[in-house]
């Protein structure tokens, strides 16, 4: 997040100042989820499926036109469904 900043032409202060920012949400939202998820294991078990769903959809619509671009070839495609075979097969187990 801040090397892109910096590379833009932001001041460091400012970058600092983001980045903090970033980092007190990120710990606040951490509280929050950690007396959400000692309620109850469904409780825990909703919020990953929607991170997980929330993953899958910028892998999705960002990631891969992204990678088809730059690289074009089979093995992209075909590492993109190794990928989600691995990480069907790893939630079974």
């Amino acid at each position: 997040m801040a090397v892109p900043m910096k590379n833009g032409g932001m001041k460091i202060s400012k970058v600092i100042f983001y980045v903090v920012l970033s980092g007190i949400t990120t710990g606040i939202g951490a509280f929050f989820g950690a007396i959400i998820g000692a309620i109850s294991k469904q409780i825990i078990s909703i919020c990953l499926s929607f991170a997980a769903g929330a993953m899958l959809y910028i892998v999705s619509g960002e990631l891969i036109p992204e990678s088809n671009k730059l690289y074009q070839g089979r093995m992209t495609a075909l590492g993109n469904m190794l990928g989600f075979i691995i990480g069907i097969v790893a939630t079974i187990f």
